[in-house]
């Protein structure tokens, strides 16, 4: 029995990691392919009191749950479905929803964080890094969460420089040299992606998918 293709993409808060995932993953609109999202799997907090959860470092590994993420990958690798938990961040814990997932032939696992776990990049087949500078990375910070998160530009500075900056290059810049590809610019780098898109065709061809 064939294997599904997993893709992992990695990069800083505002890199353009998203952009670039559903970039590729439109192109495969149609075909067997599913979107796994590293946010999904922080830590259920609900043991600990509303402050504690507040304290909750989001851009460090110890946030997310990867045994659960590892476990749904090895599931969606045996074409078992999965039940992806869903992270309400007004409580800063794990909601009681859960998201049915079905298994497809395409996994793209996108996140700050994917490539940092040896457990996860051994799941992978192609391992890519969006790579975007500093300067580029907080201005689209500053405008996602003023714009769609009510934040006030003070509050998203300071998380940047106390929280986001050490995080990004103490663990996220470091897994860069796990990258097969690493993608300048982000959603911006048309090449990048077309490459990648024709790169995936090729491997999806080899296993008779298409």
């Amino acid at each position: 029995m064939h294997r599904p293709v997993v893709i992992g993409v990695a990069g800083g808060s505002g890199s353009g990691k998203t952009s670039v995932s559903k970039a590729i993953y439109e192109s495969f609109k149609g075909h067997s392919i599913l979107m796994l999202e590293q946010d999904y799997y922080y830590k259920d907090q609900s043991h600990l009191p509303f402050e504690e959860r507040l304290k909750t470092n989001y851009d460090h590994p110890l946030a997310f749950d990867t045994d659960l993420l590892i476990e749904h990958i090895e599931q969606l690798l045996r074409y078992e479905p999965i039940e992806k938990p869903v992270y309400d961040y007004s409580i800063h814990t794990r909601s009681d929803q859960v998201i049915d997932v079905e298994p497809k032939d395409v996994i793209i696992l996108e996140g700050i964080l994917v490539l940092e776990d040896e457990r996860l990049r051994d799941l992978m087949d192609i391992k890519l890094f969006v790579d975007t500078d500093a300067d580029i990375r907080i201005i689209r910070r500053l405008q996602r969460d003023i714009q769609e998160r009510g934040r006030t530009l003070d509050s998203v500075i300071d998380q940047y420089v106390n929280v986001v900056r050490p995080m990004h290059n103490q663990f996220i810049e470091p897994t860069k040299r796990y990258a097969d590809i690493i993608i300048p610019e982000g959603g911006h780098n048309h090449v990048a992606i077309d490459l990648m898109v024709t790169k995936i065709q090729t491997i999806l061809e080899q296993k008779s998918f298409l």
